[in-house]
């Protein structure tokens, strides 16, 4: 009916010209043309039964209505082929406008600010909000100390976490017996158990250093099935409730960090997380060392080198400057590079900040009573001290 009315912009129509044209009953019509009317998508001509198209109009008649079964009859149908060319609009809709974006830092649950990233036109929360929302595990892979661990927990306060290493157990994800006080021994689920019943939030951290085998213990629970069975104990099936979501982490280039087929598999969508090095200038760490480290990484990108200083090692070097002053911070920066790179990364670091003979921190001669510092007295020694010269 809008776009009858949009086709014919300047003509005032009754419901009886339009129930004609379109081949449907007057009492159906009446009722949609008010409805149009209410809504501000057609107008009223004075007090009579004639209406006509405002700006609205063409807009109404693109939205698609589906119609219920049998009322598509013969004459409704020609109708309907009459009215469907696209109505003729002087100028496009205007598109919602987007919802604002959290740019703005996030505390997480240790007090830790993160500053979110763009991750497909959102912010990175976000975007894991919406993942989660739709129940599609993430990866995240990149370099250790380029914000991973930061990203899942500021984007989901209820996070339960499990370490990853080659020695971690399937007691570790589902859970095992453990004694109490009184000597009994009871079954204590693990963080997937926990997770699965909570519908909460589960971060596997370096995923890829943990068995194969471990690792098979999850999948059940992140299919179509989303349950597990909890064969220690008296093969208990956990069923996971909503809000339950993976995501793990891994770390190319770690190694026995190996990222197998199966445990790819799981995951749908995979996000590679680098180093923001203009947030570590925004941070307000040396910039000198800011454009060391991001040249470094273009080094590790070509395969000349296989470390490069990354956020975490910014913000270690900013507070090692604070506490013992920049010619240490430098020399324990190059001192936490790999053996295999040290050598590169000190010479990037010396000519960046014009420092010579740089070389990792280390301990020095041992000083003698003459320069040494003065100890810290106690009130309490100052005391006796004092009443040891009185006497």
């Amino acid at each position: 009916m809008a776009r009858l009315l949009a086709d014919r912009p300047a003509d005032a129509l009754t419901t009886g010209q339009i129930s004609k044209a379109l081949g449907h009953s007057s009492g159906a019509v009446v009722q949609a043309v008010e409805t149009l009317v209410k809504r501000g998508e057609a107008d009223r001509i004075g007090t009579g039964k004639q209406f006509r198209a405002n700006a609205k109009t063409a807009a109404a008649g693109r939205t698609p209505v589906i119609s219920p079964p049998g009322t598509h009859s013969p004459r409704a149908a020609a109708a309907t082929a009459r009215t469907a060319a696209p109505a003729p609009v002087s100028a496009p809709a205007p598109a919602p406008a987007p919802a604002p974006k959290q740019t703005g830092p996030i505390r997480r649950a240790g007090g830790q600010l993160y500053h979110p990233r763009e991750l497909a036109d959102l912010p990175d929360v976000e975007a894991l909000a919406r993942l989660r929302g739709a129940d599609i595990p993430v990866l995240l892979y990149g370099p250790p100390g380029t914000g991973k661990t930061s990203l899942v927990e500021a984007a989901f306060p209820d996070l339960l976490t499990v370490a990853g290493d080659g020695d971690t157990t399937v007691g570790d994800l589902i859970g095992e017996y453990t004694q109490d006080d009184d000597g009994k021994y009871v079954f204590k689920y693990g963080p997937l158990v926990v997770a699965m019943q909570e519908g909460r939030a589960l971060l596997i951290d370096d995923a890829t250093l943990i068995s194969p085998k471990v690792m098979a213990s999850l999948y059940p629970a992140m299919d179509g099935r989303r349950q597990i069975q909890v064969k220690a104990h008296k093969g208990e099936t956990i069923q996971a409730k909503a809000g339950f979501f993976v995501v793990a982490g891994h770390n190319p280039g770690v190694h026995g960090a190996v990222l197998t087929e199966a445990l790819a598999s799981r995951f749908s969508v995979q996000i590679q997380v680098g180093t923001d090095y203009d947030l570590a200038l925004a941070l307000r760490i040396d910039a000198r060392v800011v454009r060391v480290a991001r040249n470094l990484a273009k080094q590790v990108e070509l395969g000349e080198l296989g470390w490069a200083p990354q956020l975490r090692e910014l913000l270690s070097y900013q507070k090692t400057e604070a506490v013992l002053g920049t010619r240490a911070a430098l020399a324990n920066l190059v001192g936490i590079a790999p053996i295999e790179d040290r050598d590169a990364v000190a010479e990037a670091v010396s000519k960046a900040v014009g420092v010579r003979q740089l070389a990792p921190l280390t301990l020095g001669k041992q000083l003698s009573a003459a320069t040494a510092p003065a100890a810290r007295q106690t009130p309490g020694s100052t005391a006796s001290a004092n009443r040891g010269r009185q006497r």
